[in-house]
């Protein structure tokens, strides 16, 4: 299977049902008054996580995700079905991110965790809901609330507990074959690995942890050079890392610090974590190199170990040194994620603009005012009256006036297009 651990994806919620005009016309009942239905609600857009995906290769096929729309009102008073939620399964370890904020909405880190990504629209209210005593045939309803679209970032973080790291050709994919039963590529070439791999280790109490190993990574890795750095994001959940060093290289010591500024680089948490080291292919070296080099990685931890991943030596003491300190170190917490304001995403799209369009002509635009206009008959006054009143409340005429609008001037929105009296907007 391909590896897939970053796409982009285009969400969008399902709009409102639009109301209903109707009439009660039934025998009998005389004078039997509005009788239209509000329109169902749109579908919302949630991500859940699943622990049974481990790559977001699905997402390279289908990118654009549609919630349905509500069902509009009907006669009698019925109401339009509500329409289902879409729920997009992810794998666990999903970080949800923003195109457009750039914010983070969700850290999805647990089996059948969800957020809601867009909410559906709410459906338009139907005329039976206008009427009052002094109005009783109402001749308009509401049309019903757009959906949310948003693009969205989802980025896959591995869940393991321990991440292998090292130069490329230090041996990583080797020793997570001998301790688990994991089967990477295996050459005696550098970037073998060209994702990472997980394996399950078994502990000294039985249970298994998880080990990743995480491509080769070179000097520069932090500013793309090399594949390690696209994959950095997998060890950043780790307890802890194994650092894997080649002992036959020229000069392993500085191997080791060019990793560890590469992981500064990219992360202070990450280069701060807890770090065994590994001096590996000892198999290869003499004892006097042996000794030289365990003396001068003792100076900088106390956890070294002398390990062959071909013939095995000293893997298991490395193991049980493993399986000691996921007992010790906590798994690390994903921050608590809160979605950001939401003023972008909430369905009022009661923000709008006007254009001057020539000396006399002014011309509107805007969701909610577009959408009021499109549903308003200019052949019925109560209809424009009402959406003159709403224009009023928003102060879309106040702005007008701002703008020295005067009277007997054209104010156009959408198919609508009427002449403008402050004596009539102002009483």
């Amino acid at each position: 299977m391909l590896f897939l651990d970053k796409t982009k994806i285009r969400i969008v919620s399902g709009r409102g049902g639009n109301g209903m005009v109707a009439w009660r016309r039934e025998k009998y009942v005389d004078k039997g008054g509005p009788a239209g239905g509000d329109g169902g609600k749109g579908g919302d857009v949630y991500l859940i996580a699943d622990e049974n995906m481990s790559t977001l290769m699905d997402f390279k096929y289908k990118s654009v995700f549609k919630a349905e729309a509500g069902e509009n009102g009907g006669i009698k008073n019925c109401h339009g079905r509500w329409a289902k939620d879409l729920y997009i399964k992810v794998p666990v370890g999903t970080v949800v991110k923003d195109v457009k904020t750039g914010n983070v909405i969700a850290d999805l880190v647990e089996h059948e965790q969800n957020v809601l990504v867009a909410q559906g629209g709410r459906g338009g209210r139907g005329n039976a809901r206008f009427a009052t005593a002094q109005k009783r045939a109402p001749q308009f309803c509401e049309p019903g609330e757009p959906g949310i679209e948003r693009e969205l970032v989802l980025e896959l973080k591995l869940i393991a507990d321990v991440g292998l790291l090292g130069m490329p050709n230090a041996g990583k994919s080797t020793l997570i074959s001998r301790i688990s039963s994991a089967k990477p590529k295996i050459a005696d070439y550098p970037f073998t690995t060209l994702v990472p791999n997980l394996g399950v280790v078994k502990g000294l109490n039985g249970d298994g942890f998880v080990v990743a190993d995480i491509p080769g990574l070179i000097e520069g890795a932090s500013e793309g050079v090399g594949l390690g750095h696209d994959f950095l994001r997998h060890v950043e959940r780790c307890r802890f890392l194994v650092h894997l060093i080649d002992t036959t290289e020229e000069n392993p010591f500085e191997n080791y610090k060019i990793i560890n500024n590469e992981l500064e680089k990219h992360s202070h948490r990450l280069a701060s974590l807890y770090q065994i080291i590994a001096l590996n292919k000892i198999d290869s070296i003499d004892d006097v190199i042996k000794i030289k080099l365990l003396n001068q990685f003792k100076k900088v931890s106390s956890d070294v170990f002398l390990i062959s991943a071909v013939t095995g030596e000293g893997v298991q003491e490395l193991v049980n040194k493993m399986s000691e300190m996921v007992e010790k170190i906590e798994k690390p917490v994903s921050e608590i994620i809160v979605e950001e304001d939401l003023g972008a995403y909430n369905n009022d799209d009661s923000e709008y603009e006007i254009t001057k369009a020539s000396k006399d002509t002014y011309i509107i635009i805007g969701g909610k005012i577009g959408r009021l206009a499109k549903v308003t008959d200019a052949r019925n006054t109560e209809q424009v009256i009402r959406f003159q009143n709403i224009l009023t409340g928003m102060g879309v005429f106040d702005r007008l006036k701002a703008m020295g609008v005067k009277d007997g001037d054209t104010i156009i929105v959408g198919h609508l297009e009427f002449a403008y009296y402050a004596d009539e907007f102002y009483g």
